[in-house]
């Protein structure tokens, strides 16, 4: 079984190596939550008042906009999912998370991480690092949105996040990559 330790190593793993004492500090605070299939993990109009790292399974950020179901974003084993506008701000967010498998992720509440960044200078980087790579992966979706045609898009979906090609609901894929389930057929079938 995973413990908050396991979990506190991995995540240190992935953004910034932590010293004994700071790893035990941030395991410390970390929380299991376990979901089923198709449950809400934070709703439209709540507060996002932590990150959600995923242990396993799988996850979308969507929001609704002229009544169509719009896919934000989709995250995986290892991945944190996090609706930053409201986390920043402690404001309601219009986004909305959903599982699309069982799943298992490790809460981090906002201001038991905040405490600890201020006690632990190697967890306020870790923090940071975490919070760059969030920004910087926003930033490459809007980018690919904006300036690559659809088969670009499904290409470099392919490449960089190919467990979502292999597991999610083809309806989320085409909403994600900003095209139309045909569309994401057309593309699919030529690259063969």
């Amino acid at each position: 079984m995973t413990t908050n330790i396991d979990i506190a190593k991995r995540i240190a793993g992935l953004y910034y190596p932590l010293s004994k004492e700071s790893l035990h500090a941030f395991a410390d605070i970390l929380v299991k939550r376990k979901y089923k299939k198709g449950e809400r993990v934070l709703d439209s109009g709540e507060i996002c008042k932590a990150m959600l790292f995923i242990e396993k399974g799988m996850t979308r950020q969507f929001y609704f906009k002229y009544d169509k179901d719009l896919t934000e974003h989709i995250g995986y084993e290892d991945g944190m999912v996090i609706c930053l506008e409201s986390y920043f701000k402690q404001e309601p967010t219009r986004l909305m998370v959903e599982t699309l498998e069982p799943t298992v992720v490790w809460e981090i509440s906002k201001e038991a991480m905040e405490m600890l960044a201020e006690k632990h200078l190697d967890i306020a980087v870790m923090y940071r690092k975490f919070m760059e790579q969030s920004l910087i992966t926003s930033q490459i979706k809007a980018d690919t949105l904006r300036f690559e045609s659809a088969h670009e898009r499904y290409t470099k979906l392919l490449h960089s996040h190919p467990e979502i090609l292999k597991r999610a609901p083809l309806v989320y894929i085409a909403s994600y990559l900003q095209m139309t389930p045909e569309t994401l057929s057309r593309v699919r079938s030529s690259i063969g």
